[in-house]
Formats: structure tokens, C-alpha cells, sequence
């Protein structure tokens, strides 16, 4: 089961995981707005969204967000059902409630 998680436990947690991947789940375009160090972009919207998400480690640890918490929850739940092992993460608030740095 996923977990909704805020800001600072979601920094702190992938922070402090080595077997962490960080995933984007928004458009290029609000990519290009800014994203946190390190993210995978695939956007959620992308008709191939669920063939790439299959090709993912399902033994890893996702740190999802998106604009929102929306669709990155939707993401999560996808990820649970194609039977990732792994911890999944949702961030609550998405992308607007990040206060850390963004890349650009």
C-alpha cells in the first residue's frame, strides 16, 4: 500500500534510502518549470505511461510526485496493481508545496 507522505518526511525518507528513484510524473512542459535534483521525468498523461512504468526495477523505492498530488497518487496506485514489491511513496501537495530547491 502506498503511502501519502509531506515535504519533509518525503526529502528526509529519500534522503536517507539508497535503493530510491524519484519520478516526475507531469508534463515535459511543467518539467520545464522546475523539477527536484535527480527526478525521472514520465509523464502520466503519455499514452505509454504504463509500458515504461513497466520497464521500472519493481524492487526499488518510488518517490512519486506531480503538480498536485493527484495524478503521482493515481501513479502509485497503478504501480501497487502491476505488483512493485518496492516502498511507494506519494507526495502530499505535489510539486507546490515543495519548499527545497528546483532544477531547471
Amino acid at each position: 500500500m502506498y503511502e501519502n507522505i509531506d515535504e519533509e518526511e518525503f526529502a528526509e525518507k529519500l534522503a536517507a534510502d539508497d535503493n530510491a528513484v524519484l519520478l516526475d510524473v507531469r508534463t515535459q512542459q511543467e518539467w520545464d518549470s522546475g523539477y527536484i535534483k535527480d527526478a525521472i521525468l514520465l509523464d502520466f498523461f503519455n499514452p505509454e505511461f504504463p509500458k515504461e512504468v513497466e520497464k521500472l526495477d519493481k524492487a526499488k523505492n518510488y518517490y512519486i510526485y506531480c503538480r498536485s498530488g493527484n495524478r503521482s497518487g493515481q501513479a502509485c496506485g497503478l504501480m501497487e496493481g502491476m505488483g512493485f514489491t518496492g516502498e511507494l511513496y506519494n507526495l502530499e501537495g505535489g510539486v507546490m508545496a515543495w519548499t527545497g530547491d528546483l532544477e531547471e
